[in-house]
């Protein structure tokens, strides 16, 4: 447990919300029933072992704070999860009651342990250590099987590793999912470029025998999603946009849009991982409690070659 102000708010509760969920705790000194909730969440706090932090606001001296947060009465809790309010609830419930809370929004001992294996798969990435870091993500989703960001992780470093024939398993849940996320079905298209490139005969074609006949052939699409596919494996994306411009311009509806489906699956895997932390929303816990703030965007590196490329897509399909 500690003491929040204005001036270590940041750091101590939106910072820190990004690793692991921050329960804030409203009180004043002269609340009674904050002497009663306060001695409690502390000892919840050394129970769940890390699985939360928390801190205490006294909203006396924090009005900036309080006001931030709505806070009409207390004690109020407030969870922030990756930098935002998710959920709280107002005056000094019992001990069965705030568990009931903390576990429907918590991370289960199993999945923290998943998470744990998941930072250290990215980190030995980063390391350029790929085969330990496939240990790694292979543990987190056996732990875990509805990891969906280790699952992504494990399904990417294969495809970049070769193992297609694993990548697609794995992948076989996820694009079981409705709604299918994104993500999975770009990875999904990333796979078939490089299945495509081990069993294709076109995929021995050079680039400048695709160029030469697409001369002569510009409508064969065919030739066309070849050319992009095998682009597409040897990671020049942009340039593999460029040849599916070409269909979609010609014909939009070919074979089931696949050139548009394709091109939306790369400007997916061109998009960094996106902050979890973009920007508070304000919005009202079903208690009734109202969460506000404010934290600031992160710029992407690879926002303007993305947001060019979606332009040239809308316009095509216009």
């Amino acid at each position: 447990m500690m003491d929040v102000t204005v001036e270590n708010f940041e750091l101590e509760v939106m910072a820190a919300s990004m690793q692991t969920p921050v329960l804030i705790d409203f009180w004043a000194p002269w609340c009674g029933p904050c002497k009663t909730i306060g001695p409690m969440l502390e000892k919840l706090e050394e129970d769940y072992q890390g699985r939360f932090k928390l801190v205490k606001i006294n909203s006396d001296e924090e009005q900036q704070l309080a006001g931030a947060f709505g806070i009409k009465s207390i004690p109020t809790c407030i969870l922030l999860k990756d930098g935002r309010p998710v959920d709280g609830f107002m005056g000094a419930l019992p001990e069965g009651k705030i568990k009931e809370f903390l576990d429907k929004h918590l991370p289960s001992v199993d999945e923290l342990i998943a998470l744990e294996e998941v930072q250290e798969a990215q980190a030995l990435l980063e390391g350029g250590n790929d085969e330990e870091a496939l240990i790694k993500l292979q543990e987190a989703i056996a732990i875990n099987p509805a990891n969906d960001d280790a699952r992504y992780d494990y399904a990417k470093l294969l495809i970049k590793l070769g193992e297609l024939q694993t990548a697609e398993m794995v992948l076989a849940p996820a694009l079981a999912q409705i709604p299918l996320q994104l993500r999975f079905d770009a990875l999904h298209h990333w796979l078939a470029c490089f299945q495509f490139v081990q069993t294709d005969e076109k995929a021995q074609w050079s680039m400048e025998k695709f160029d030469a006949h697409l001369a002569k052939e510009k409508r064969d699409f065919e030739v066309r999603l070849a050319k992009s596919r095998c682009l597409v494996a040897a990671g020049e994306l942009t340039q593999a946009m460029d040849e599916l411009l070409e269909i979609v311009m010609r014909d939009k509806a070919w074979s089931n849009q696949i050139a548009r489906k394709l091109f939306v699956a790369i400007l997916e895997l061109l998009s960094p991982v996106k902050p979890q932390k973009e920007s508070l929303q304000t919005n009202t816990t079903q208690g009734g409690i109202e969460l506000a703030g404010h934290i600031a965007q992160v710029n992407d590196p690879q926002a303007e070659l993305i947001s060019k490329y979606r332009r040239k897509l809308s316009m095509a399909l216009n």
